[in-house]
This record gives C-alpha cells, sequence and structure tokens, in this order.
C-alpha cells in the first residue's frame, strides 16, 4: 500500500513538472482566448494563423478551415511570375499589350485606361498593379502569362495544397458554381513566411515580392501604430475579407493571415484581430523569456 502511495506521489509530482505552462505560453493562451471571443461576437466566421518570425512558434484559430481567398490569391501568381522569370519564360522587363477586351470589373485602374485604347506595360509593371492596386485585368493577363495549372503544380510542389487558383478574377459564373479561389490561414501564413525568410524562389525574387507588398494598404496596417511596417496583401469579396502579411514589429516580426466568409460586408475582422495579435508580440518584443521587461 505505501508502494502504491509513493508511485502515485510520484506520478503526481512528474505530471505537475511536466504540465506546468511557461509564462509566454500563458500568455498565448489569453491572447487566443481574445481572438476567440472577438470571433464569437463578429458576424460571421474567421480564421486566424500568426507565426512568430523570432521563434518560429505559430498559433491559430480555424486555421486548417477553407476559406475563399478573394485577392490574397495574388501572391502564389506573383510567386510563380517569378519563377517563370527565373525559367527563361520571360523578364519582367519584357513588354505586354493589355487590350480592352481584356478589361475586367473590380478593384484596379487598368479597366478605365483601357476605354481609350490598348495598354503597354512591361511584365514588372504588371505585376506591381496586380499586387499594390489589386488590379483584377492585370491580374488575368499574368495568370495568362504563366498558366493556371503551373500555378497549382507550384503550390503542390511547396506543400501547399490546400491553396487552389480554380479561376480568374471577377468570374461570377463560376463562383456561383463553388470554383472559387480558396486558401486556409495556416497556408497562407506559411507562404509569406517562405517569402520572408528568402525560401520562395530565391533571395532576391523574396526581397523584391517583400517590396512590393510593402506598397500595399489594409486592414493590418491600420490596425497598428503608424511606425510599424508591413507588407501584406488584402482580399475583398462579397460576404469575405482576408489579408495575409509580414508586420515587420522590431525584435518580434511575425506573420499574420486572418481569412474570414459569411461576414456582413459593412465589416471586416483584419483591423481588431491584427491588434490584437500585435499587443501579444509587443509584450515578447520587450521581455524576457519569463516575461520580465527588458526594453
Amino acid at each position: 500500500m505505501k508502494l502504491m502511495r509513493l508511485w502515485f506521489a510520484i506520478i503526481v509530482v512528474c505530471t505537475a513538472a511536466v504540465a506546468q505552462p511557461t509564462p509566454a505560453e500563458l500568455l498565448e493562451r489569453k491572447t487566443l482566448q481574445e481572438i476567440q471571443r472577438f470571433a464569437e461576437s463578429f458576424e460571421g466566421v474567421v480564421g486566424v494563423a500568426a507565426i512568430d518570425l523570432t521563434s518560429g512558434r505559430a498559433f491559430d484559430i480555424n486555421g486548417d478551415t477553407e476559406f475563399p481567398t478573394a485577392s490574397t490569391i495574388k501572391i502564389p501568381i506573383l510567386m510563380r511570375m517569378y519563377q517563370a522569370a527565373r525559367a527563361g519564360k520571360f523578364r519582367f522587363s519584357d513588354a505586354v499589350t493589355v487590350e480592352p477586351k481584356d478589361a475586367v470589373a473590380g478593384s484596379g485602374h487598368l479597366q478605365e485606361a483601357l476605354k481609350q485604347g490598348p495598354v503597354s506595360l512591361t511584365i514588372r509593371e504588371l505585376a506591381g498593379r496586380m499586387i499594390e492596386d489589386s488590379d483584377n485585368t492585370a491580374t488575368n493577363r499574368c495568370i495568362a502569362l504563366v498558366g493556371m495549372e503551373p500555378i497549382n503544380q507550384m503550390l503542390d510542389e511547396l506543400g501547399f495544397r490546400r491553396t487552389r487558383l480554380k479561376r480568374k478574377m471577377m468570374d461570377a459564373a463560376a463562383a456561383e458554381h463553388d470554383q472559387e479561389n480558396i486558401s486556409t490561414p495556416n497556408e497562407m501564413a506559411r507562404m509569406v513566411e517562405s517569402i520572408y525568410r528568402g525560401k520562395a524562389v530565391d533571395a532576391e525574387a523574396s526581397r523584391e515580392m517583400i517590396a512590393t507588398m510593402k506598397k500595399v494598404v489594409g486592414g493590418i496596417r491600420e490596425g497598428l501604430p503608424l511606425d510599424i511596417e508591413t507588407a501584406s496583401k488584402t482580399g475583398e469579396l462579397p460576404g469575405a475579407r482576408c489579408e495575409t502579411g509580414v508586420v515587420f514589429l522590431e525584435h518580434r516580426p511575425f506573420v499574420l493571415s486572418v481569412m474570414s466568409a459569411y461576414i456582413d460586408d459593412r465589416r471586416t475582422p483584419v483591423v481588431e484581430i491584427t491588434r490584437i495579435v500585435f499587443r501579444y508580440f509587443e509584450k515578447l518584443a520587450v521581455s524576457n523569456a519569463y516575461g520580465r521587461t527588458i526594453r
């Protein structure tokens, strides 16, 4: 009997020693709870993924749920463009002509310019308009340059098998038949992490992609202090808002991906979720492993 009690006491002590969370883990749990409370009060459904670019630690809520990507699908299109350019398919300095018949509705300015006739751009300018202006006409021309199937093949090779380009921009008929461009918060976050770490195509391509994405102004930037730099891509569709990007917080940069569906189009979850996640990383940035402020 005494031996059994001794073994029980040892098991209790060992379990307690293993099970105790660190202060950082407690802070992470609290952050997740805050995001969850916001998500439950928000009309619609939300998925979130964040990656600490210092430690590599990640957390998510509904991180593996497939959501419509809206224009965030333009990130893998841009990646494939760099991949194709490196393979000698074209040079970014090459000129292309966009015809009036190519114009599609939605975001961007090319559709207006095309009313006056054909527009000539370099491929680099075309890619820039796709990301910075989220121009749908430019995006469809970029898809035509590299091909839809090669984009999905690249995603498979990189391990992003739940991210799919299924239709061109503003194809309402395809959307009605559930041909929606999709991804998950975790895959979008990992994709942008690969760009940040210089692993998307090559280091130079990653630097150029980050520089282009820094020109985007979206909900992530809105949710941050004015002096914090970001590199992101926004996405907006009826009933859905998305954004994935890097937040260049000193001492603690991180990736954030927010995706949503069934939402009220008058609101976006991106700004408030950014504020919640930023507060978490801001604390990590000025503290040691035990939570003591050191900066």
